[in-house]
């Protein structure tokens, strides 16, 4: 591409306008829960269901420290917006302005595949909070959100971006969990702190991954906090580690696979209401 850093900055970001699907603008999903619960398998499976069914341009934004979306959906990353915060420290060249700097960094995170645009916050190189990617996060989000018809957002393990705003508006928020106890007991506070705080989240779901036998109930707790309508179960499927274990990305998985099914089931409901639910 040729022009200057400003105009390269500007060049991803216009060509998803330019690409813009006849959609409501700005339609974004964000997944939370505790680590180990299979959350961005899940986040990887249901952008695949949104790309097949036509929703797309999507930004998908991997604002796990423990960057690893990329992996699920079979492409390369090669820079982060944390590793663009700490370049912006050091290495902003004479006579570029640090705005004009990062705007080129942004564009160079920004992996481009068919159908999405995947970004990662990725971690600090050394020890200290994530404020400040957080923040270069927050600013990301706010600029491409006029850009792309779907944003999908797979959050920290914990509650860290909801308690800092990063997201303010969210369509839909889908917490994963096991089916420990402890897990549950995460995705019930985290949906708990999002009603305390000044943003929009339109419908929250519960979904309990890795069941290998469901229980008659779950605790009284679960039920109270998202209601009987709210809550999926997704089974326990060996076709994940094999894929893993194989190097293969999950978004590859057979259609007939026991994840796949369930996953499409459940989308094919939030979509299929989706009228409703805005």
């Amino acid at each position: 591409m040729k022009g200057s850093p400003a105009s390269l900055a500007c060049c991803k970001i216009g060509s998803a306008k330019e690409r813009s699907w006849e959609a409501d603008l700005g339609y974004a999903v964000a997944l939370g829960g505790k680590g180990g619960t299979g959350k961005t398998t899940i986040a990887g499976l249901l952008i695949r269901y949104m790309l097949n069914h036509g929703m797309k341009p999507l930004l998908a934004i991997d604002a796990d420290s423990n960057s690893n979306l990329n992996d699920v959906l079979g492409v390369e990353l090669e820079e982060t917006l944390s590793e663009a915060r700490e370049e912006m420290k050091t290495s902003v060249p004479v006579g570029m302005t640090k705005d004009v700097f990062m705007e080129m960094k942004v564009e160079q995170a920004l992996v481009e595949a068919e159908g999405f645009d995947l970004v990662a916050m990725g971690r600090p190189e050394g020890p200290g909070c994530y404020c400040a990617a957080n923040n270069l996060l927050s600013s990301l989000i706010d600029r491409l959100i006029g850009n792309y018809p779907f944003i999908v957002i797979d959050n920290e393990a914990g509650m860290e971006h909801f308690s800092r705003l990063t997201q303010k508006d969210i369509d839909l928020l889908i917490l994963v969990s096991d089916p420990s106890r402890r897990g549950l007991s995460a995705a019930c506070r985290i949906a708990e702190l999002v009603k305390t705080l000044p943003m929009r989240v339109s419908q929250v779901m519960l979904v309990i991954n890795q069941v290998r036998e469901e229980p008659a109930s779950w605790p009284e707790e679960v039920y109270r906090v998202f209601g009987e309508g709210k809550i999926t179960c997704f089974p326990a499927d060996p076709m994940i580690s094999k894929f893993d274990l194989e190097g293969k990305p999950t978004v590859m998985l057979p259609d007939d696979t026991l994840v796949v099914s369930a996953a499409e089931r459940l989308f094919e409901r939030i979509f299929s209401n989706r009228d409703r639910v805005e």
